[in-house]
């Protein structure tokens, strides 16, 4: 950020609002392991211990009563919202939504309901789950403990403040492009596995439960995307284990961002996640059951997904594209924010381990169902975001023309 942006953001916040920053990390912190990528990654991308401009909290922004949003997080007028969001605002009859899926009666040997979440997987790449075994105490005890700490004071929180390198800990803006347009949210990143990965101290201990909450709600969760990859792999005509064993079996990885929504004075003109499709493997996304958010691009339209109590929205990222050779599909979706009420949603990746070649697997090729897709690691299509932000699925889309010439 330069003087001039600078002058313009203290000017639209009525001068009131401190912009907090913290650029680096200290000394203990940079010796942790860079999130399993490769020295080459680290440096050949910039992906270095500092963000390229000081980071602006948008909580921050969110508090200090703007009549507008700073130019940074303006939209142009093509990726603007076609419509915003009103609290309690119920669906119209007969609107398109995600699938509804029951998982209990798929476990239960029900095919009709196996059958719809193939369909599902095909034509939207995203579904509800209901009935899925992870108790509904603690997916709330979770959600709260996370927007507990998103109400601590911003110093409280900045002790957790991240870096382009290993991304864990509490940001507010996805790539390294210096002067990028910025969404209006804020987050937090931590890993569950692999276990080498799995620091606590980068975990917050504010509220005094959330380590403890978190850690459970994460072991329940990996049992959730054991299930589901197991049927998924049924529904493409091969052995069960076999998406397991392509993500590497029992060293797949899996992390969580964890997202905060702050109220957005002009929500007409910003987005609280721009769009993107995920570069991993399963999104298991617990969302605010009481404030809309979240939309699916799903033909020529943006379906804005009516999250039931106590469900899980689960979507499929590229590396499920990949594998299923385009059976599958991983869809490009963007988040909503409002001027009404703040939203809190927790995003569970399943994903593939870091370094594994990721490509179609052998029993969906044949002569006349050639290869979609070279073998890429999945790091590689993390890079892509962690370096670029929310792009579409332009990275995925981009390897396709490379296999076709």
């Amino acid at each position: 950020m330069n003087n001039q942006d600078k002058i313009m953001i203290e000017k639209e916040t009525t001068d009131k609002i401190e912009i907090k920053t913290k650029n680096g990390l200290n000394e203990q912190e940079q010796e942790v392991k860079m999130d399993n990528m490769s020295d080459l990654d680290k440096t050949t991308n910039g992906l270095g211990e500092k963000w390229p401009e000081p980071i602006i909290r948008v909580q921050s922004l969110a508090e200090s009563n703007l009549a507008t949003v700073p130019d940074r997080f303006i939209k142009p007028p093509s990726q603007r919202p076609n419509e915003t969001i009103t609290i309690n605002q119920q669906p119209e009859d007969g609107a398109i939504n995600i699938p509804v899926i029951d998982l209990s009666s798929i476990l239960s040997g029900n095919q009709k309901d196996k059958e719809r979440i193939s369909e599902a997987c095909r034509e939207f790449g995203f579904f509800q789950v209901i009935n899925h075994g992870v108790r509904p105490e603690l997916m709330a005890a979770a959600r709260e403990a996370w927007r507990s700490f998103f109400h601590l004071p911003v110093e409280a929180k900045e002790a957790y403040s991240n870096s382009p390198s290993t991304y864990e800990g509490y940001g507010s803006r996805l790539g390294v492009e210096k002067g990028a347009l910025l969404d209006w949210n804020d987050y937090y990143f931590l890993n569950f596995l692999p276990l080498a990965l799995k620091d606590l101290n980068k975990w917050p201990s504010l509220p005094s439960n959330i380590r403890e909450v978190v850690d459970e709600y994460g072991e329940e969760l990996v049992k959730l995307g054991e299930r589901l990859m197991r049927i998924l792999s049924s529904n493409l005509g091969v052995n069960e284990e076999q998406l397991q064993e392509a993500f590497g079996g029992e060293d797949f990885s899996a992390c969580m961002r964890v997202n905060y929504y702050p109220k957005c004075p002009r929500p007409e003109l910003a987005l609280g996640l721009s769009p993107h499709s995920d570069p991993g493997g399963i999104t298991i996304l617990l969302p605010d059951d009481q404030v809309a958010g979240l939309q699916v691009h799903h033909g020529d339209t943006w379906i804005t997904v009516n999250a039931l109590p106590n469900a899980f929205v689960v979507n499929l990222g590229d590396q499920m594209q990949i594998l299923s050779n385009s059976i599958y599909k991983s869809s490009e979706h963007r988040v909503i924010v409002n001027s009404q009420k703040e939203r809190v949603s927790l995003a569970f990746f399943y994903n593939p381990k870091s370094d594994i070649r990721i490509q179609p697997l052998e029993q969906l090729i044949s002569s006349t169902n050639p290869p979609l897709y070279p073998p890429l690691s999945y790091d590689e299509y993390r890079l892509f975001i962690r370096t670029h932000g929310p792009r579409g699925k332009s990275y995925v889309e981009s390897h396709v023309s490379l296999v076709n010439g």
